[in-house]
């Protein structure tokens, strides 16, 4: 059997926590924008850390498993 928990849920969150795509942290003119898909080096780095953040959570404290076969 194959786990595909942890490919789902970075893939998932990838895509959430992409810069610019929902929400920009920190944005250029503001604290926060939504869906402006410009990005800068700073943004970048903060929605890193807060990918790493919420997958390790995900995958080690709450332990989300999928299972196929």
């Amino acid at each position: 059997m194959a786990d595909w928990g942890p490919v789902v849920i970075a893939a998932v969150l990838f895509v959430l926590f992409s810069p610019g795509l929902l929400i920009q942290l920190p944005a250029r003119g503001r604290v926060v924008e939504f869906g402006n898909m410009q990005t800068s080096g700073l943004s970048i780095l903060v929605h890193a850390i807060l990918y790493f953040a919420v997958l390790t959570i995900f995958l080690i404290a709450i332990g989300v498993h999928i299972y196929t076969g």
